[in-house]
């Protein structure tokens, strides 16, 4: 399965941007997805988390600012990004856990390459 993610860019501090993550392949749903960022010489950092029971947690840094969401008909994730911040800079990269078909229970892998976010102040 190829995640491939999109719609990072440049904005203005109090901007808004909203990120996808498409599913390709041999996927039948997406179990659980997440959203990740790194900034230049900083750790990785969760983000957001879109589970499979329908609920969603967020890094303090983001809360009520994301909303992670998906489609699953698309096998989609979006993550959408509001009042940005300059500390929001960072390549974003998505990860979602997988079931290759209604029967099968197990939970496969997969990382999508990221998408840079570049917030000015």
């Amino acid at each position: 399965v190829q995640l491939q993610a999109s719609g990072g860019g440049l904005v203005q501090a109090g901007g808004s941007l909203r990120l996808s993550c498409a599913a390709s392949g041999n996927i039948f749903s997406i179990n659980v997805a997440k959203w990740y960022r790194q900034a230049p010489g900083k750790e990785r950092e969760l983000v957001a988390v879109s589970s499979s029971d329908g609920s969603t947690n967020y890094a303090d840094s983001v809360k009520g600012r994301f909303t992670i969401s998906r489609d699953n008909t698309k096998n989609t994730v979006y993550l959408q990004m509001n009042s940005l911040r300059p500390e929001d800079t960072a390549v974003y990269s998505c990860y979602v856990g997988y079931f290759t078909s209604r029967r099968s229970s197990v939970i496969h892998n997969s990382w999508g390459r990221g998408t840079q976010v570049t917030v000015s102040s």
